[in-house]
């Protein structure tokens, strides 16, 4: 029996939030299942309550697991495939581009594959170019593939929920720099020495339980101003967010930030609406610069007929080891202010 109090907001971390998604909906839904390595291990409150039928353990194969998670969805469950970092996707990456997002089409609808990827994603903890990635705009650039990448721990639940019920495949990236578990994992003992720069306000917060789903595809408007737009995803909304205060403060400058939380399919209108009103729109992209979500919005804007000037802070090249490196390319407040300064010039 649900008691009462189980409905009132629950402060709970960024991956408790998301883990909380997955098992009300495996409450919800018998045919709801979670593998991929490690998952025992890591999912083990959800071993413990729903037994080993529907948590299993893989191989280090994702390949392997990927093309059983296409397989499973054709065959009537809603798997969740967990692969540990989304750098490792491109192992598996043919179960992607070329089966499960394939698959409404070339079967006139009749088949679906409603499967979602958990990944990780993300720097700023020190684990170099073959680990950090984000990869979000590689994704993005799937057909029939959707993206999400939320930035707090309230729409990590309601945007896994989402995913989850989707008849279509959704890869659902959580970056490290707001997962306890995660970071404690890859960034833990080893690097007790180091400090991070996590976000408080998307590490822990308040969510429903049991959660609401969010809108695939729905952008929030998260700080309204009228001199620059900054769009952002992950833990990008936070630095843009701070990154907005000191424009407030030390430059007088009015900025506007909205939370995509979808890579694709991408809320275009809330671009044009901000951009059309602001005039200039800053992209924060944590992936690479080049070919990615930040070219998509400067595209929207620009086939729009909108006069407005876009600008973009994201990842050029192959993320560093060393953390002073690692810094330095990644997009932080600094480099935001910085540019945001130069487009309102």
């Amino acid at each position: 029996m649900t008691m009462a109090s189980d409905l009132l907001p629950r402060r709970l971390g960024f991956g408790e939030a998301a883990d909380l998604a997955v098992e009300r909906a495996m409450d919800a839904d018998p045919r709801v299942i979670v593998f991929g390595e490690d998952v025992p291990i890591i999912r083990r409150r959800l071993l413990v309550k729903f037994g080993p039928g529907r948590v299993l353990g893989t191989p280090i194969s994702e390949s392997a697991f990927l093309g059983a998670g296409v397989g499973a969805a054709m065959a009537g469950l809603r798997p969740v495939v967990e692969i540990m970092l989304v750098d490792f996707v491109a192992v598996g990456l043919s179960a992607l581009l070329n089966e499960a997002t394939k698959l409404d089409t070339f079967s006139g609808r009749r088949w679906h594959a409603p499967l979602v990827v958990r990944a990780t994603c993300g720097g700023g903890y020190g684990d170099a170019g073959q680990h950090e990635q984000a990869l979000w705009g590689l994704l993005g650039g799937i057909p029939g593939l959707s993206v999400v990448v939320p930035s707090n721990p309230a729409d990590a639940a309601g945007l896994m929920l989402a995913a989850i019920q989707s008849e279509d495949p959704v890869v659902y990236l959580e970056h490290k720099l707001l997962s306890a578990m995660w970071l404690e994992w890859m960034g833990g003992a080893r690097r007790a020495n180091v400090t991070f720069d996590v976000p408080s306000a998307g590490a822990a917060g308040l969510v429903a339980d049991p959660p609401d789903p969010v809108p695939i595809g729905k952008a929030k408007l998260c700080r309204e101003g009228r001199d620059l737009t900054v769009v952002s995803v992950g833990v990008g909304v936070h630095r843009s967010l701070a990154a907005a205060e000191r424009l407030d403060i030390e430059n007088g400058l009015s900025t506007t930030v909205i939370d995509l939380r979808t890579v694709t399919p991408l809320d275009t209108g809330a671009i044009r609406t901000a951009a059309t009103k602001t005039g200039r729109v800053l992209v924060v992209d944590e992936d690479y610069v080049h070919f990615g979500l930040s070219g998509e919005v400067a595209a929207v804007v620009a086939e729009a007929g909108l006069a407005a000037t876009v600008g973009r802070v994201g990842t050029a090249g192959a993320i560093p080891y060393a953390r002073q490196l690692e810094d330095a390319v990644l997009p932080s407040v600094e480099r935001i202010v910085e540019q945001s300064l130069r487009l309102c010039r």
